[in-house]
């Protein structure tokens, strides 16, 4: 765990997310474990990075609780509930960072799936600029420290 204060700028969950993850390897790394390639040849192979730079991020993960190293990498409950980060950047990607969608994501193996984030209080699909964030950390406003509004 990392304590959003330590981090420069804004105290903020995703700043700590993306200090475990953030980095282009280790999702990658993630994406192939969760697609069932465990070994590291094969996560290298599909993801490209160097292998010096991909056996650090592994260590890394292992060591924040995302991986663990059983025979092969295998993703714990923390890298499993990665799942909609990726689910949704491939949706993304599809739509805004490609010509032609690469992979496609098939839902009970009869349909294509489309993730939508869905409220678990209400279940309601939730869309754009119906979020609104409250600042949890005392001395931050939305609009940065010492900030009201």
């Amino acid at each position: 765990m990392i304590d959003p204060a330590s981090l420069p700028g804004r105290p903020c969950a995703v700043a700590a997310a993306l200090e475990l993850v953030g980095e282009r390897w280790a999702l990658l790394a993630v994406r192939e474990i969760s697609f069932g390639n465990h070994r590291f040849n094969q996560i290298a192979r599909n993801t490209g990075a160097p292998r010096d730079r991909l056996a650090a991020r592994l260590k890394a993960l292992v060591e924040a609780g995302v991986l663990v190293r059983e025979d092969g990498y295998h993703l714990t409950q923390a890298g499993r509930e990665l799942s909609p980060v990726l689910w949704a950047l491939l949706d993304w990607g599809s739509k805004w960072a490609v010509a032609q969608p690469t992979i496609r994501l098939r839902h009970h193996h009869d349909h294509d799936l489309r993730p939508r984030s869905v409220c678990t209080e209400c279940g309601e699909e939730v869309g754009p600029g119906e979020i609104t964030p409250v600042s949890t950390v005392e001395g931050w406003g939305l609009a940065g420290p010492g900030e009201t509004s």
